[in-house]
Order: C-alpha cells, then sequence, then structure tokens
C-alpha cells in the first residue's frame, strides 16, 4: 500500500538558467533555457505564496545562478512574509557590492555557496571562469558579515576529490556551520561529462576515510554532510526524499517538476505553473503520481524491506542506465544490472586515461552542445 499523500515541506526554484559559470558537472538540463523564457516577478511570487498555502516551509533559490535576477530581493522579501525560510544557492561571483547585506534585509534565512575547487586553479579550471576563487572568498566574507548562517557546498569529481581536506579546512577558515560534500550524480551536464568526472574507487574510499574523521574531530564545530556518488554505492539514496513524496522543483519557466532530471523521462508529460494551481499539480499530475509510493514498483522491489526507506531510489538514473524508468535502480545490489554500476565506472578510467586536450569538458552554455576539441 502507498502512503496518504501528503502536503510538501520543501521546494528548489530555479529563478534562471543564466549563469557566469559553465561548470561541466550541472545538473541543469542539457537545453537551457533564456532569459526570455523566465517566470516575471509577479508569477514567482504568485507561485510562492500557493507554495506557503500548500504548506512549503522551506524554499531553496537556485538556477544557473539566481543572483543575476534583478528582482531576488523582492522574491526573498515575499518568501519571508509567508513564513517561509529561504535558502539562497549561489556560486557567489558577480555579486554586487551591498547586495548581500540588501539579501539578508529583505529577510534571507540562510546562503549556500558553491566552491568548485579548494584551490584557486581548480576553481577557475572548473568554472571556467578566471579569478572566481577570489570571488567566492569575498562572497562568504560579506554573508558572515551580514550575520547569514553560511554552509560551502563542495561538488566533488576527479579532478577535485584530492582536495576534500583542503575543503574542510577552507570551509572552517570561512566561519561556515554547514559543509557539504557532495559526489557529483551524473544528470545533465554531467551526465554529458561522465567519463571525465567519474573518480577512482580507491579516491572515493579515501575520501569517505577522510569525512568520517572530520566528522568526528569537528563535532559541535561544523556539521559536515557527505552525498556519496551512486555510483559506488551498494544501495541507491532516495530521490528528493522520494518521487513527488514531500518536495518539488520548478524551472525557470514554471515548469513543476519532482526532480532536476526528471524531464529526460520520455513518457512523462510535466505542466507549468498558471494554467493550474500548484496544488493540482502536486496532487493530480500523472507524472507526479507515476512514481509516488510503492504501488509502481517492480521486483525486486516491490517485495524488499528497504523500498519506503529509498523510494525506488532515482527513476532517472534507471532511465539513463536501464532504459526503462520503473526499473531498479542499478544503483542497488539488488538490481538485475548493478554490474553495469562497474562497468560504466572502468569505461569511465579508460577514457579518463586517453590523454586528449588540456580542456576535455563539454561546458555548460546556453546553445547548442557540442563536443571537446
Amino acid at each position: 500500500m502507498s502512503e496518504p499523500l501528503l502536503p510538501p515541506i520543501g521546494m528548489l526554484a530555479e529563478l534562471t538558467h543564466r549563469c557566469p559559470l559553465q561548470c561541466p558537472y550541472c545538473s541543469n538540463p542539457l537545453e537551457l533555457l533564456k532569459a526570455n523564457r523566465e517566470l516575471d516577478t509577479q508569477t514567482w511570487l504568485d507561485l510562492f505564496s500557493q507554495a506557503a498555502d500548500l504548506g512549503v516551509l522551506q524554499v531553496h533559490l537556485s538556477g544557473g545562478e539566481p543572483t543575476l535576477r534583478r528582482d531576488l530581493e523582492q522574491l526573498i522579501a515575499g518568501l519571508s512574509a509567508r513564513g517561509v525560510y529561504t535558502n539562497l544557492i549561489t556560486a557567489g561571483v558577480g555579486v554586487a557590492e551591498g547586495r548581500i547585506v540588501a539579501f539578508a534585509e529583505a529577510g534571507l534565512d540562510h546562503l549556500q555557496l558553491s566552491f568548485q575547487g579548494a584551490r584557486p586553479a581548480t576553481t577557475d579550471r572548473i568554472g571556467n571562469h578566471k579569478g572566481g576563487h577570489e570571488k567566492k572568498l569575498e562572497t562568504a566574507r560579506r554573508a558572515r558579515a551580514a550575520g547569514l548562517p553560511l554552509t560551502i557546498n563542495a561538488p566533488i569529481h576527479r579532478h577535485n576529490i584530492e582536495e576534500v581536506p583542503e575543503f574542510i579546512d577552507l570551509a572552517l577558515s570561512l566561519g561556515a556551520e554547514r559543509l557539504e560534500i557532495a559526489n557529483v550524480q551524473y544528470a545533465g551536464w554531467a551526465l554529458t561529462n561522465r567519463d571525465q568526472l567519474m573518480p577512482e574507487r580507491a579516491a572515493v574510499d579515501r575520501q569517505a576515510e577522510i569525512v568520517a574523521a572530520a566528522r568526528e574531530r569537528l563535532s559541535g564545530i561544523m556539521n559536515i554532510d557527505f552525498v556519496p556518488p551512486d555510483y559506488f554505492a551498494i544501495y541507491p539514496k532516495p530521490c528528493m526524499g522520494g518521487w513527488a513524496r514531500d518536495a518539488f522543483m520548478v524551472t525557470p519557466d514554471g515548469t513543476v517538476l519532482p526532480c532536476h532530471a526528471a524531464q529526460t523521462i520520455p513518457s512523462l508529460s510535466f505542466e507549468r505553473f498558471g494554467p493550474r494551481s500548484l496544488a493540482e499539480i502536486w496532487a493530480d499530475s500523472p507524472a507526479f503520481n507515476a512514481f509516488r509510493g510503492t504501488d509502481w514498483m517492480q521486483e525486486p522491489c516491490r517485495s524488499c524491506d528497504r523500498r519506503e526507506i529509498d523510494w525506488g531510489g532515482c527513476r532517472c538514473q534507471a532511465m539513463a542506465i536501464a532504459g526503462d524508468a520503473a526499473a531498479t535502480d542499478p544503483a542497488c545490489a539488488k538490481s538485475p544490472i548493478h554490474a553495469r554500476m562497474a562497468m560504466l565506472i572502468d569505461e569511465a578510467q579508460r577514457a579518463a586515461a586517453v590523454p586528449s586536450t588540456d580542456t576535455p569538458f563539454v561546458y555548460r552554455r546556453i546553445g547548442v552542445v557540442t563536443e571537446p576539441a
């Protein structure tokens, strides 16, 4: 039996796909939306009001780079007026002086700042943006000066996994309350760049040991969240807490999705906010109900004692690797094709070992995706 439908408590709002960085691990879709496709201020405010009415308690303001929205202060204020907790997820480059203070005054509750590397050269190379590291450091200082709680987000992959100890030191030096060591998950641009981003198994094991030791050492000083890589897992993670179970996301044009990569499932059609209310989409959308709960599950998931722990894992990963969104997530050891994960890891290692260019990535850009030169 599936559990009764509960109201969502969390929402990810991708306000824009525009971004000054071009990170090759970005989870945004390959077909990035241009500025003229973005919802206007009033539509976002209406959407946020409906989200609060629906029961949403926290909204993560993301992108792209959300600070490129000139109305961001107004959007934060609208959420604050409804008592919704706001977390700004930013790359921290190009944020004008005084704007962090303006966000805090508008009611922002928390700032999450991403670093592509713990070293300046790594940050600049991965983001394809010179001088980005120093700009991020300044954003962190301004956030702390404005009294905002700070999380440092470290997206981990082959090219920065050995910098994990330095990420820990960096977060401590910036006065962060929280550090997220988030191994890249392969969707969007990260899937396109999978061979170049996939770390070696020994490096993943070392990373886990370093994080475990740091968690113990820094208990009560700084929280460290660890998001392990699915491809090296025994059991999958619940996608967004479970497909359409307690959270959802909205793209820049108002399309409402259960998760980042849901639009890669060709059998599903997703609705935009406006023609229908958020409440109607949450409760009645065929796409949201497609993998909600447990009734949709095939074996071995249907009879698995973990079915209400991981909620079937990632449907988009099943689509990408198994070719069937309803299949057991291949990250699970109980999947009949779990061995394919090890094969993909090995293929990535072989591909990465072949020298190509100094810039092996397909960098994230609005427009046609091209292969690296």
